[in-house]
This record gives structure tokens, C-alpha cells and sequence, in this order.
């Protein structure tokens, strides 16, 4: 029995009574658990995702045990994701104990599930009162991490910040997740890189400072953590996943591609992985690949995916990219009735009739992007762009000379790269060294995702200038 990388479910104890358990249901010879103990074991199999034996579990559990608290509160909580409050309310109201900490929590949960966010803090703190000194730190983290659980990071935090000089693993855990789910990805890598020192064979940890790294942009930093993982459980999908997407940020493609196959041997392809995988055949100039996994990832993706509308673009590129400008608009225009950003789409849309040659359709359709977007600088700077990258590059240089007269905006800091490039394009040595200082002086992160490829790839954005000033001999 492999490891999950939680420490409850990987100690002797609890495996000894999920074998003895396992046993039981093969042989048909019960034994007997209590509660809390079936409880778990539904816990588990949710945690490594097998749901359907979580069921099996839990409604063993009920009807051994049907005002049982943690079985109960089992079925409520997965009720609430489900988005069912009504079916949560009569579990949870089956509850013997009204006095278990587990029944205020749920009570909790039910103004959560109806995003009533201020009345629940309210329930919270005033059951805090009650709270006898001594389990005070574990009420204020059960707290934090049922918020953190329902996606509230702010509160979480706020929660957290009321404990008394905790420094359990668990807290710093709990803090370094609710940092980083508030965009603290550096806080949140310092604290994962504490546990890591404490526990150097947690693939958990090693994950979590992977995506942390990742959210930071440190893609090889992001590699080299998911290794770790890795190498602690070959078959950790996590840690697969997170190097495919790593190696893909890193333009690795082909690297990536083997370790969402990976991926996909050890859990069924998602359509997340399918859509990196397709993402990385298109960048590798292998469209009808791409085109047949993408549609793969269209098949199996729910009507409610994040990544519906990823999906749907890649397919566009896909298929311009084959000339089948047909089926390229198709996927397109079928976004017209689902809530996305429609002006992006039309800017997408008026790119590929741009690659297909057909300039005047693209000019019309450019034109009600910008007139959509109530004259977007960010809509515009995409349009000029795309013209760029369809190598209409004396007609970039205009737009982009129109564009920059017309920013009355001091805080927007973007298009300088692009214009440098479009300057080194047409030979305009004096204005290219202008713009390239612009674009590290305003952005420099800009500045190394477009014309990185032009320098020393550990250069750091600052030496640009200097480097290209040198090199030029002006």
C-alpha cells in the first residue's frame, strides 16, 4: 500500500485498521469499527480518490451507526459540495451529540454554502467564547481551515493570526496555503521550504512548494521540486503534473508531453493534462496531433471546466494552423453563448482570418473588438500584436506610433517590448535601443518574455541595455 503523503493516513495504526477493515469486506466476515474509525477510512478513499468506496464506507458506517457524528457529517459536507443545503441540513440535524464540536462547525458550514460569510464569522466568534483555554489553538484552526477550505484565504488568515505563538507543523502548513491561496507565493515557498527541512521525504510539501515556485515563476525551481516528489513516489500524480507543467512553461515541450503521458497512465487523463499535452504538439509544429488530442480533451470535459474555453482556442489555433479556417471560426463562434470574454474572442477570431489571408474580414472584425472594448489599450495592444506576429511590420510600427501618442495612462506600462522588437525587425537601430530602455525601465517582466530570446538566457532584464548598447558598438 503505496504512500498518500499524509501523515495520518501513512501511520501504522490507521493502516492496520484500514487492512483489517479491507480484509473484512473480501472475506465477508465483519469486525468490528467504530465510528470514527469507518469515518476515516471514508476519509482516505476520498483523499485518494476513490469516492465510490467512500460511499461504500460511510453508508456502512450509517447504518451501523446512524447519529453517529462523523459519518453524518461526511454525507452533509459532500451534500454541500454538491450544492445540495437541504440534504447537508437533514444530516446534519440527525446528529446525536448537539454539544460535538463537529455539529457547531457544520452549522458553520450552512451559512458558507449560502455565502453568508459575515454571519458565519459571527457563529464562529461567539462559540469561541465558550471555548475552555485549553483548546483554544485547535478551535481558532479548525476555523482557519474550514475557511480555507471554502476558498475565504482572507479570513483564514485573519483566523490564524489569533493563535498564541503556534508552531506546529500543522499551523505553519495551514499558513503557508492560505498565503499562498492570497498571491504570497514567495511567503508561502519560505515556509514550505521550513517544513521541507523538518521533513525532507514529504512529497506533500515538496508539491506544495513546487506550485509555489510555479505561481513565481521559478519554473525550473518548480521541476526540481516536483523531482523531489517524485523521487519519494514514482507514481505521485501531483508530482508528474507538476513537472509536465513546469517543462512546459520552460518550452520543453517534447520532456512535457512524456510527463503527461506519465500522467495519464497513473490517473485517467483530465482535460487539463490533454489540453497542456495539445498546447505542446501545436508548439511543436505537430497539428494534427494536437488537433486529435485537444478534441480528446473536449470530449471528456464537463460543461462547467475552467478550461472549457482554453480548449476551445487551442482548437482554433489547431485548425488554422491546418488551413481548415472553416472548422478554426467554428470553434470560435460556438463561444458566443458561453460566458467568457467574448472581446478576446474576437480579437482571436480576427487574428486566424489574418493568418488565412483574409485581411479585410480581420480589419472588420479588429475594428468591433475595439469599439466593444471601448477602446481597450490592452484590446489594442493585442491587435497590434497579432499584426506583428502575422509579419505585418511596417503596419505595427504605425499602430504602435498612433497607440503610444494616445496613452494618457502613466501606470500603463505594457507594448514597449513588442515595439523595440518591431524596431529591431525594421533595422531602426536608435529607436530600438529608445524602447528597449522603456521596456526595462516600465516592465521588465515584459521586456524578458519578449525579447529574452535575444540575449543571454541567466541575463537578467536590467542588463539589456548595456549588453545590446555594447554589442551594436554605439
Amino acid at each position: 500500500m503505496k504512500k498518500t503523503g499524509d501523515e495520518y493516513f501513512d501511520n501504522e495504526e490507521f493502516r492496520t485498521i484500514l487492512n483489517n477493515y479491507e480484509e473484512s469486506v473480501r472475506s465477508g466476515h465483519p469486525i468490528y469499527l467504530d465510528a470514527d474509525d469507518l469515518a476515516d477510512i471514508a476519509d482516505y478513499y476520498h483523499f485518494i480518490g476513490n469516492d465510490q468506496q467512500a460511499d461504500d464506507t460511510i453508508d456502512y458506517a450509517l447504518s451501523l451507526y446512524p447519529n453517529a457524528t462523523l459519518p453524518n457529517v461526511f454525507k452533509a459536507r459532500k451534500a454541500l459540495t454538491d450544492g445540495d443545503i437541504e440534504t447537508a441540513k437533514e444530516y446534519i440535524d440527525r446528529i446525536e451529540s448537539k454539544d460535538d464540536p463537529e455539529y457547531h462547525y457544520m452549522q458553520a458550514e450552512l451559512l458558507l454554502a449560502k455565502d453568508q460569510v459575515k454571519e458565519a464569522d459571527e457563529f464562529f466568534r461567539q462559540y469561541l467564547n465558550s471555548t475552555p483555554p485549553e483548546d483554544y489553538q485547535d478551535y481558532v484552526m479548525d476555523v482557519a481551515n474550514i475557511y480555507f477550505d471554502y476558498g475565504l484565504n482572507d479570513k483564514a488568515f485573519e483566523w490564524l493570526m489569533r493563535t498564541r505563538g503556534n508552531k506546529s507543523n500543522d499551523f505553519k502548513e495551514l499558513m503557508a496555503r492560505t498565503l499562498f491561496g492570497l498571491g504570497k507565493y514567495k511567503d508561502s515557498e519560505r515556509l514550505f521550504n521550513e517544513l521541507i527541512n523538518k521533513d525532507p521525504y514529504s512529497k506533500r510539501y515538496w508539491n506544495a512548494l513546487s506550485n509555489a515556485q510555479f505561481m513565481n515563476e521559478d519554473f525550473s525551481g518548480a521541476v526540481t521540486s516536483s523531482e523531489y516528489a517524485i523521487a519519494i513516489d514514482p507514481e505521485d500524480p501531483e508530482g508528474i503534473l507538476n513537472k509536465a507543467n513546469g517543462l512546459y512553461r520552460l518550452g520543453n515541450f517534447e520532456e512535457a508531453i512524456r510527463y503527461y503521458d506519465r500522467f495519464a497512465k497513473v490517473l485517467a487523463p483530465d482535460e487539463f493534462s490533454l489540453l497542456h499535452k495539445g498546447s505542446c504538439l501545436v508548439n511543436l509544429n505537430r497539428h494534427e496531433e494536437a488537433a486529435i488530442t485537444l478534441q480528446k480533451a473536449l470530449s471528456i470535459c464537463p460543461d462547467d471546466s475552467p478550461f472549457l474555453i482554453q480548449i476551445y482556442q487551442e482548437l482554433a489555433f489547431c485548425y488554422s494552423a491546418l488551413h481548415q479556417l472553416q472548422m478554426a471560426l467554428h470553434y470560435i463562434d460556438i463561444t458566443n453563448d458561453i460566458d467568457c470574454d467574448h472581446i478576446d474572442m474576437l480579437v482571436l477570431k480576427g487574428h486566424i482570418l489574418l493568418e488565412n489571408d483574409d485581411a479585410d474580414r480581420a480589419q472588420e472584425v479588429f475594428k468591433k473588438a475595439i469599439l466593444d472594448s471601448n477602446n481597450d489599450p490592452k484590446v489594442i495592444l493585442r491587435i497590434i500584436v497579432s499584426l506583428y506576429d502575422n509579419r505585418y511590420i511596417k503596419a505595427c510600427y504605425e499602430m504602435f506610433k498612433r497607440f503610444f501618442s494616445l496613452i494618457t495612462d502613466d501606470d500603463f506600462n505594457q507594448g514597449y517590448s513588442y515595439m523595440a522588437l518591431v524596431c529591431w525587425d525594421l533595422g531602426f537601430t536608435e529607436e530600438f535601443l529608445m524602447y528597449l530602455r522603456l521596456a526595462i525601465e516600465r516592465n521588465p517582466r515584459e521586456a524578458r518574455m519578449v525579447l529574452g530570446h535575444m540575449f543571454p538566457e541567466d541575463m537578467p532584464a536590467k542588463e539589456y541595455y548595456q549588453y545590446m548598447h555594447q554589442k551594436l558598438n554605439i
